[in-house]
């Protein structure tokens, strides 16, 4: 595997989110100023300080499954247009501490194949290693003390 697909949150379904009022789980969008250290899943960087966001509970995954965990995540309250569709890890956003979840390609976690990547260590090695594993479809990376969501790699293609 040569290319990586990195997936932030969707810009559409965040939209349909702030157009709401209230997240996916019934949350109120309450927008606020950045203290500036949150990692923003929409654009997969850390927000400076004052910028307006908001703390919203989200699920990676779409279909009703038992592996679609909801939690919390930082995203701009206006439209900041996104991460750009890249190959390119987030520069912000690719060292550890993390973990790196992976799963089947139905989406099922794969047990066998969560990887720790210590703090400071470019997560890119692990990342492709996992990938190039038979079983393993795609990889959430995620914060290592709080668990939280932070994006989605897939081979690209």
């Amino acid at each position: 595997m040569t290319e990586l697909r990195v997936i932030a949150i969707d810009p559409s379904r965040l939209e349909a989110v702030r157009a709401a009022g209230k997240d996916e789980h019934g949350n109120q969008f309450r927008p606020y100023g950045a203290l500036g250290w949150e990692p923003l899943r929409c654009c997969l960087r850390s927000a400076a300080e004052g910028e307006r966001i908001a703390l919203i509970s989200y699920a990676a995954f779409t279909a009703q499954s038992p592996w679609a965990e909801v939690g919390p995540v930082y995203v701009h309250a206006d439209d900041c247009g996104g991460y750009p569709g890249s190959s390119d890890l987030p520069a912000e956003l690719r060292t550890g501490p993390r973990i790196l979840r992976s799963y089947h390609a139905d989406e099922t976690l794969d047990y066998d194949d969560i990887e720790y990547v210590p703090d400071g260590e470019d997560i890119e090695p692990a990342l492709r290693e996992l990938l190039d594993r038979p079983n393993v479809a795609l990889v959430h990376v995620r914060a290592a003390m709080t668990q939280c969501f932070l994006y989605e790699v897939r081979p690209a293609g």
